[in-house]
């Protein structure tokens, strides 16, 4: 008999196995679990005008898990790991960032994939992604010049989503 571990769901985050199975059951079980990431913002932010832009409290708490689920459900590619390390697909992968409750995502492939070539426009349709989501997802060059995410909740006021070199 399997643990409730080996069933709970993880979003991917880019750097798991490649996924085995149907990949319309985890469609299917990405879309559920966004629908009810969507429904404890409802639930929880009521004294906002659009709650489903405010980041709930358990996202807050997780937003690693809540920025994979977020990627993975609008369809972005999930970058992964074989058994020995190396990267198999070309895709997000989210970690945590560098201050505390923020994220970073990047994109990043195998030797060879041509990730470098389409991060930038790969990335900003990361940020679309999020800022719809009331995430505030800010654009940077790390070291070799490889660009990346720092995703962080929305500050207690207005607070523009740009990009920064």
């Amino acid at each position: 008999m399997g643990t409730s571990r080996e069933t709970a769901f993880e979003p991917l985050t880019g750097d798991g196995p490649p996924l085995s199975g149907p990949v319309g059951e985890r469609a299917g079980v990405v879309r559920t679990a966004f629908e009810g990431m969507l429904q404890i913002r409802r639930l929880t932010n009521t004294g906002h005008a659009d709650p489903e832009r405010v980041p709930a409290q358990w996202e807050l708490h997780r937003p690693v898990r809540a920025v994979a689920l977020a990627l993975e459900a609008a369809g972005v590619a999930a970058s992964a790991v074989g058994a020995s390390g190396e990267r198999t697909a070309t895709g997000y992968r989210v970690c945590e960032g560098e201050s505390r409750g923020s994220v970073r995502v990047e994109w990043v492939g195998p030797p060879g994939s041509g990730a470098v070539h389409d991060e930038e426009r790969a990335l900003a349709g990361c940020v679309t992604v999020l800022s719809r989501l009331g995430w505030t997802a800010l654009s940077y060059r790390g070291p070799r010049r490889r660009r990346f995410l720092e995703v962080e909740p929305p500050a207690a006021g207005p607070r523009a989503q740009g990009v920064r070199s």
